[in-house]
């Protein structure tokens, strides 16, 4: 079965510094997988070239089998993407901005609405869906977006720190729904997080960033043990000389 994201010597460079450089990867179907490291390590980059959101400097990104310049939209019709600081429209209503955003994926009404139902079981928000979202906490924002961005079921679901500030409630939820649907309906989550006990606890292989690069990639469990360690945390503390 061929891998889902395949990037090749992925480079992105801004004025004299290099955001990414020189990363290889390749993330399978129905695949949960991490990219950690500090801020500045370029983990968003990564995730806004394979998104076709910016261009590569050099090198490839190929979703699925097409390649993410070249034929971004087509890429663009296979995944969804979830930005740290993704919004919704104050005005509209929780469901109305569910209504708004599946229209632009399906041309058959009855298709749209069987994904706003999807959408609406997702969240978890019930009757607070009637509410407009600009009386929503951080949390409900979340689980909304994260609704937004599952419910079309695309072949391959992009997060960036999609539990970033939320109390252990909204953070357990988001957690549990990204599990289940990649488990459930096989789509390849591609998420970035500081969190590493989360990620730890989540994801089937993680690829430790620093400065650009990936410096090391494995199961979680497979990591800890190379470097004798309990925790994800201490392995990539000891994988960039910190420990």
């Amino acid at each position: 079965m061929p891998p889902v994201v395949v990037l090749k010597d992925l480079v992105k460079e801004y004025s004299k510094r290099r955001a990414v450089d020189g990363v290889s990867l390749e993330i399978g179907e129905g695949e949960i997988f991490g990219l950690i490291g500090p801020n500045g390590a370029g983990k968003t980059t990564t995730l806004r070239m394979i998104a076709t959101i910016i261009k590569p400097t050099s090198g490839e990104v190929v979703v699925c089998g097409r390649d993410a310049v070249r034929e971004a939209s087509a890429v663009r019709k296979l995944i969804s993407y979830l930005p740290e600081e993704a919004g919704a429209y104050p005005n509209l209503s929780g469901k109305e901005y569910l209504k708004f955003m599946a229209s632009f994926y399906y041309e058959r009404e009855e298709d749209a609405a069987t994904a706003v139902e999807e959408g609406e079981r997702i969240s978890g928000l019930g009757d607070r869906l009637k509410e407009r979202s600009s009386a929503y906490s951080k949390g409900m924002k979340r689980r909304l977006q994260l609704a937004r961005a599952l419910m079309v079921k695309p072949k391959l679901a992009i997060l960036d720190e999609p539990t970033s500030g939320l109390d252990v409630t909204h953070a357990f939820h988001l957690r549990r729904i990204i599990k289940e649907y990649a488990e459930r309906h096989g789509i390849t989550v591609l998420l970035s997080s500081h969190n590493m006990l989360e990620v730890q606890n989540l994801c089937d292989r993680v690829a430790f960033m620093n400065e650009g690069r990936v410096v090391e990639i494995g199961p979680p469990g497979g990591l800890m043990a190379k470097y004798g360690v309990a925790t994800l945390e201490e392995a990539f503390m000891k994988v960039v000389g910190f420990a």
